[in-house]
């Protein structure tokens, strides 16, 4: 049980009410019950103020007013309810030490604080630092090296010569460092190109479950410190992400694009090879990039969906296009003629 004088410190809130209340657990307005914390961050929700049995809830200032019971009144719910959220739910703590059924190469450093569990294979030359953890079933091949604090949930798969920085998440069926898709044609032959670079993540970072960052061709894949990606994401060999860049969902960046500091990419983005992506650009969901972006900004494409009636009757349209920009060219040819 956490007080909200306590909960209010570590989010930086001003309690509204008894400041020794106490709470266990976080929910929502319409299921918090009174030994929970709820929060509101979106006003279309503050209908369900009045009736939420929540013991407390997080909130702006201007909305403290209509809080029947409790409150920490803070600057951004959002934000402050993550932070809440975090303290009430702590990681569970993993046993250090090795389990007797994992791999581990006589030449791997392993620091003495770290946790490596069941099946796990460390191959030779690893680093693995203090305070790690890497969970069932993942694979770290030959020299890799992994930061402190650093955390591999399970079956994940760190290619040769890798390197994680600090307080690194990474989720389930994740693969960091498979070869690139890199192929050149040899009269009408595929032929594979050696991908002998290799992947360096940032500290702060997390990559969300299956999600697969491909090694260099040459040069280093480069993840920068604090970018957040979600699940099925495929960065392709040579991307550069800068920093406190996060990524939704379903996005495809193809080789040798770098994308900025501080960009919102939103879900099932795709982005095409060898671009520029400057700092501070918002993609919205579905974009597909085909050029460089040099200024910050918004950016979308494609189109919202409509009746299939509605988008047939568009396709017909789109491909009469052609036609009717003719057509307004001789009408600007008869006119000046005139």
């Amino acid at each position: 049980m956490w007080t909200l004088a306590e909960i209010a410190h570590h989010i930086g809130g001003v309690v509204q009410g008894d400041e020794q209340y106490q709470v266990k657990g976080i929910a929502t307005l319409q299921g918090a019950q009174s030994e929970q914390l709820s929060f509101l961050s979106n006003k279309k929700y503050k209908k369900y103020l009045a009736d939420s049995s929540a013991g407390a809830v997080i909130v702006s200032s201007d909305m403290a007013t209509f809080v029947a019971k409790h409150a920490i009144i803070v600057d951004d719910p959002y934000v402050a309810y993550a932070k809440a959220a975090s303290l009430l739910n702590p990681i569970a703590s993993s046993a250090t030490g090795i389990h007797s059924s994992a791999y581990i190469a006589a030449d791997a450093n392993i620091d003495p604080t770290a946790s490596i569990g069941p099946q796990a294979v460390i191959s030779a030359g690893v680093t693995i630092a203090n305070n790690v953890v890497i969970g069932p079933g993942c694979v770290v091949l030959d020299n890799v090296s992994i930061g402190e604090s650093t955390r591999l949930t399970a079956n994940i798969t760190l290619c040769e010569g890798v390197k994680l920085g600090k307080r690194v998440v990474i989720h389930p069926g994740v693969v960091i460092g498979a070869d690139g898709f890199g192929i050149a044609n040899d009269h009408g032959a595929w032929i594979k190109v050696p991908q002998i670079g290799s992947v360096v993540i940032g500290d702060d970072v997390e990559v969300g479950a299956n999600s697969t960052i491909d090694r260099g061709a040459i040069e280093d894949t480069i993840i920068a410190n604090g970018v957040k990606l979600d699940n099925q994401i495929q960065i392709a060999h040579n991307v550069i992400i800068g920093e406190n860049t996060v990524i939704a969902g379903c996005v495809g960046i193809a080789g040798s694009t770098e994308v900025g500091r501080n960009c919102v990419i939103g879900g099932g983005v795709g982005i095409a090879g060898h671009l520029s992506i400057a700092d501070g650009v918002l993609l919205t969901g579905m974009t597909m990039v085909t050029k460089s972006i040099r200024s910050s900004g918004s950016y979308s494409s494609g189109l919202p969906v409509e009746p299939t009636s509605q988008w047939h009757k568009n396709v017909v349209r789109y491909r009469q296009l052609n036609k009717l920009v003719d057509r307004v060219k001789q009408l600007e040819i008869a006119n000046k003629d005139n």
